[in-house]
């Protein structure tokens, strides 16, 4: 099982041994991984660090996904043209 509190979007760029994640749901969050594993790793205490900063700050944290979906996608701009 994957613990997420957000759902996550992971991206394969041009370089083969990076992907970037960002979560919509969470204004502000992303990263950069060497693999898919790397970046939900990055991602699940990444969302953590972010939330407590968010608390820190004293800014809106949006609430919790019950049902948080990972979407694996290439980066628009490696993506074919059709």
């Amino acid at each position: 099982m994957i613990e997420l509190d957000y759902s996550l979007v992971i991206e394969a760029t041009e370089e083969p041994d990076y992907f970037g994640f960002y979560s919509a749901e969470l204004e502000g969050f992303t990263g950069v991984g060497h693999s898919i594993e790397d970046c939900l790793y990055k991602a699940k205490w990444g969302i953590r660090e972010h939330v407590a900063l968010l608390k820190e700050k004293g800014l809106p944290i949006p609430p919790r996904n019950p049902y948080p979906i990972i979407t694996i996608q290439n980066e628009e701009a490696t993506a074919p043209r059709q």
